[in-house]
């Protein structure tokens, strides 16, 4: 298990995240995709697994990233200047979106150009849904990461919907599947949004690894 940031660095976390978080930009296409000015840690996920709920729960707001019921909801790559240190990037999610398939493909191409060709991505964090682990368009995104070379970490979401036996049986089998990839990180944390479970160290981890 690798080791828990420290005190300060738990702590650089709180003050950052709670401080100001303005959007910058929605970006549709390559072209219109904002100046790469500052490290950027990017979410990514199958489509309704909590991505805008876990980005607003790590600012402590309800309205920096919207959230929706209906998944697909997240249509461009999203971006948010958090404190002028580091940028929160918000990506399409992908899976069940009830779009067209080309549409799918356009979100996903341009998911894909973003991850292969930004300098200052320092991680991205893949959500996988902990009720229902790791699912096969999830591992597809974790080959197209590792021909990437993005680093990136595997992030249970609505942990708190399982019991304590399910949720270490879930966290050891996404690490199971973590250990496959290369551009994996090795630990997979576990979250809740509604809970505010695992935010804290989270938080810290992204701080580090946009420093």
């Amino acid at each position: 298990m690798a080791d828990e940031p420290s005190a300060d660095a738990i702590e650089a976390a709180r003050k950052l995240f709670a401080g100001p978080c303005e959007f910058i930009a929605g970006a549709a296409s390559l072209e219109s995709l904002p100046p790469a000015n500052l490290p950027e840690v990017a979410f990514a996920g199958r489509s309704n697994v909590g991505k805008s709920s876990l980005v607003n729960g790590l600012t402590g707001r309800s309205t920096v990233a919207r959230v929706s019921s209906k998944p697909g909801h997240t249509r461009q790559i999203n971006f948010f200047d958090l404190g002028g240190v580091m940028s929160l990037v918000d990506l399409p999610g992908y899976g069940f979106a009830q779009v067209s398939r080309s549409m799918k493909e356009t979100w996903q191409d341009l998911a894909s150009a973003y991850l292969r060709g930004r300098a200052t991505l320092r991680r991205v964090c893949l959500l996988i849904d902990s009720r229902h682990g790791v699912k096969e368009s999830d591992r597809e995104t974790m080959r197209n990461l590792d021909r990437a070379a993005a680093p990136y970490q595997l992030v249970l979401t609505k942990i708190d919907l399982l019991r304590a036996g399910e949720a270490e049986r879930a966290i050891a089998a996404a690490a199971a599947v973590a250990r496959q990839h290369p551009a994996a990180h090795p630990e997979v944390l576990a979250t809740s949004s509604d809970k505010r479970l695992g935010l804290e160290r989270l938080r810290a981890e992204l701080f580090l690894a946009a420093r």
